[in-house]
């Protein structure tokens, strides 16, 4: 009886021990302008406004093109000689990861959508060999672009402190976002290191959300 009890107790034990591993490979949610990640499903949950902007294509795509999907979104602009190449090369690498997946997308906000037309950005596109069916990259009205990158992706870096809406907008982050429309991942573009992670989280919000 007393072997009995103590293999019971193990069982338990060990059974404790693998939700506790499995919760510590959940994936945060960021909330707030700092991005500090908040573990949990009791917080309060900051979801991306719906939006509609025009693809490479010249196609009109809304918050309803990326409902139910995986996606990974940033910000440029097609003349940007800088991190802009880096970024593009990197999210280059993640199109190659989940070639064929209908369940993962891309979003690339341009912050110049005065000088990046239609054509422009499908020049681009086509330049960097990007999958318009699973890559958009989008123009449209500035304010609204800026709006988007500032109240739902947190996205300028110096608005969070000075406020100022007439602050130009280039950063290296890129961000995940799960199907329900909540930030899941923040990590810096430019390192191809990061790539990998996005990959491995990608993957796990895939088992959350699909494999259930």
């Amino acid at each position: 009886m007393k072997k009995l009890i103590i293999c019971v107790f193990l069982m338990l034990m060990a059974c404790n021990f693998s939700k506790e591993k499995q919760t510590v490979q959940k994936l945060p949610y960021f909330n707030s302008y700092d991005l500090t990640p908040e573990w949990g499903t009791e917080a309060k949950k900051h979801h991306i406004a719906p939006f509609q902007f025009v693809n490479q294509e010249g196609q009109k795509v809304t918050e309803q093109d990326y409902k139910g999907k995986i996606y990974v979104t940033h910000f440029f602009f097609t003349s940007c000689s800088g991190i802009c190449q880096t970024l593009i090369k990197n999210l280059s690498i993640l199109q190659e990861n989940f070639k064929n997946d209908a369940s993962v997308k891309f979003l690339s906000h341009s912050v110049t959508p005065e000088i990046d037309s239609v054509q422009k950005l499908k020049d681009y596109a086509e330049f960097h060999n990007i999958n318009s069916k699973q890559w958009n990259l989008v123009t449209g009205d500035k304010k609204a672009i800026y709006k988007q990158a500032r109240t739902s992706y947190f996205a300028d870096d110096d608005f969070g402190i000075t406020q100022k809406p007439s602050t130009f907008i280039h950063n290296e982050n890129f961000l995940l976002i799960d199907p329900d429309g909540c930030i899941r991942g923040v990590y810096n573009g430019t390192l191809s290191l990061e790539m990998s992670r996005i990959t491995r989280h990608v993957k796990l919000l895939q088992e959350d959300f699909f494999n259930n």
